[in-house]
């Protein structure tokens, strides 16, 4: 038998799990550790590593049990928890495995430097070496324009009519693009309209954990498409989701910067007589 000891909080209502003490994470432990009705319940758990001198590690796990090369959310909300609670300096750098990345700890905001966005990767689909770029796409009944983006991890944005925002059916497109054969690891899928003030609104449908409030890798993916595809300009953007605003930098070069509030919520344990299997069994 065993516990864990975690602590969480959210940014803009995406939450997370930090693991603070207990046995090592396994995809199954991790399906029973963001259960929602077995479990603690989150979006996904942070578990840190000992990295490479003069950083810190952090492993992603997403709800289904699959870890997730790069999550903004999560980087930021490790890194509040990394400086206010662990006692971290104000400007480090976190490793996730395949990348790291620079954060700093503003007086009301956590900055995370998420690196260069790219159009071509091993996890993008692409027709003899060119990107998808509001490539047409059959969903269902409906022909959708995806561009695909990598930053650190794959995302499909469509740019769509702002009424589709609030209704259900992005949600039905995000659950199929997400498994669509082109991409290789599966893929989060951002659904956005671009007003005509430059007001940028968002839907997201992450990779492995589904409909969710609010996702700062996909805000970062909303913004390197609206710039790829001529909708906007190289510079600083707010990003309107459902759990509220992101702010994410993009330069001519695609090198992108997330910034945004982290929301401490607390700390908990588990039981020992906690039933990790039948939680693990509850989240598939």
């Amino acid at each position: 038998m065993s516990r864990w000891t975690l602590w969480k909080a959210h940014g803009l209502g995406n939450d997370y799990l930090v693991l603070e003490s207990g046995p090592a994470l396994s995809p199954n432990i991790a399906r029973a550790i963001c259960s929602r009705t077995h479990g603690v319940g989150a979006d996904g758990v942070l578990e840190p590593f000992d990295g490479p001198t003069g950083t810190y590690g952090v492993r992603i796990w997403n709800p289904d049990g699959s870890i997730a090369e790069k999550s903004g959310n999560g980087l930021r909300i490790f890194a509040h928890w990394k400086h206010y609670v662990n006692g971290g300096p104000l400007a480090f750098t976190l490793v996730t495995g395949p990348s790291s990345v620079q954060c700093r700890i503003k007086p009301t905001s956590i900055a995370v430097e998420m690196g260069r966005a790219r159009q071509l990767a091993d996890n993008l689909p692409h027709d003899e070496g060119s990107p998808w770029v509001e490539r047409e796409v059959e969903i269902g009944d409906d022909r959708l324009r995806i561009t695909s983006i990598n930053v650190g991890n794959p995302h499909a944005v469509v740019f769509v009519d702002p009424a589709v925002l609030d209704g259900q059916r992005w949600k039905d497109w995000g659950a199929t693009i997400e498994r669509l054969e082109a991409y290789r690891d599966r893929t989060n899928v951002q659904f956005a309209h671009i007003g005509a003030d430059g007001r940028i609104d968002a839907r997201i449908w992450e990779r492995g954990a589904g409909w969710t409030l609010a996702s700062g890798s996909s805000s970062c993916a909303v913004v390197a498409a609206a710039f790829l595809t001529n909708r906007i300009e190289a510079g600083s953007h707010l990003v309107h989701m459902e759990g509220g605003v992101l702010t994410v930098s993009i330069t001519e070069e695609l090198d992108l910067v997330l910034e945004g509030p982290v929301t401490p919520i607390g700390r908990t344990t588990t039981s020992l007589d906690w039933d990790v299997d039948g939680a693990a069994g509850s989240a598939t």
